[in-house]
């Protein structure tokens, strides 16, 4: 039975059909709805977590926005998880992402990211320097903001559960899903000792939700597509882009280690504020909310 919180969470969302295959997925909406896209804050969740991981900043970010909007990815939280009639690609991530925006009537917004999140994002930035965006989607971004997640592949330390489930034996690990391998792989790759596990059993229970903690070797097939398009599509874009953008860093993330912002301000985004979360580890939103948003709102204060 999922969590008090978790339910209290679903009850102020609803679903949406956003596939041919007529997949649900739960979207959120906080704030005002005539909200311009100045006042837009557009969130995307990471891997393996849902729209549930920003529950502890949404508060201290309505006081930054008129409006903003959440959702959990096909595969993640409350959102259905096929295991056939879609692919897991980031790709077909970011369609989705730009249905749900459509289906608030969304017409542009600061784009924040976490970790799988950072994928899509780069993907819709590709979208957004090609002229590939629709064409409802007239006011575009405003800005973008990266929190820790493998935006350079070469540069990742992943976990050995994150390297099995990417192998062909992956799918074989659904059998020996457990609540002691995720909290130790969490902790692992959070790095530092702040997430509580209260924290870990909500990531625990939102991924257990449809049986979705059998599925990660699905869902973390985003992977293989950061191989396919990092250095061919989405580090070009980023290089092209040239609205404000924003890395924000927890420098204790033992995965997406913080020599991953340095090098994407030395060699990608070069116009890019980096901000550097002292002492905070990978699942920042959770582990250091507070410091989470005074960093990330300091940013939007001098846009």
């Amino acid at each position: 039975m999922p969590s008090v919180n978790l339910q209290t969470w679903k009850s102020s969302g609803h679903f949406i059909d956003v596939t041919p295959f007529r997949h649900k997925i739960f979207v959120k909406e906080i704030g005002n709805t005539d909200a311009k896209s100045g006042q837009t804050l557009l969130l995307l969740h990471g891997f393996p977590e849902s729209s549930f991981s920003y529950h502890k900043i949404v508060d201290g970010m309505a006081k930054q926005f008129e409006r903003i909007i959440l959702f959990d990815m096909l595969g993640y939280g409350w959102s259905d998880k096929p295991d056939v009639q879609f692919s897991y690609s980031l790709l077909e991530q970011a369609d989705i992402a730009l249905k749900v925006w459509q289906h608030f009537g969304i017409k542009g917004g600061h784009l924040l990211s976490h970790d799988m999140g950072d994928s899509v994002a780069t993907e819709l930035i590709a979208r957004h320097v090609n002229g590939l965006l629709p064409g409802w989607f007239d006011a575009g971004f405003q800005s973008f903001t990266f929190t820790n997640g493998s935006m350079i592949l070469d540069l990742s330390k992943l976990r050995i559960i994150q390297k099995i489930l990417l192998s062909p034996y992956g799918r074989h690990l659904k059998h020996i899903a457990n609540f002691s391998i995720f909290n130790h792989q969490v902790r692992s790759a959070h790095g530092n000792d702040k997430l509580s596990e209260r924290d870990i059993r909500g990531l625990w229970e939102a991924n257990k939700l449809q049986g979705g903690h059998k599925k990660n070797h699905l869902t973390i097939k985003y992977l293989t597509d950061r191989k396919q398009f990092e250095k061919t599509r989405w580090l070009p874009a980023l290089k092209q882009v040239k609205l404000p953008i924003h890395i924000c860093w927890g420098n204790d993330d033992a995965v997406a280690k913080i020599e991953m912002a340095h090098y994407l301000k030395a060699h990608i985004c070069v116009d890019a504020q980096v901000t550097v979360m002292e002492g905070v580890g990978h699942f920042c939103q959770l582990g250091s909310p507070d410091v989470w948003v005074e960093a990330v709102r300091r940013f939007y204060d001098k846009l």
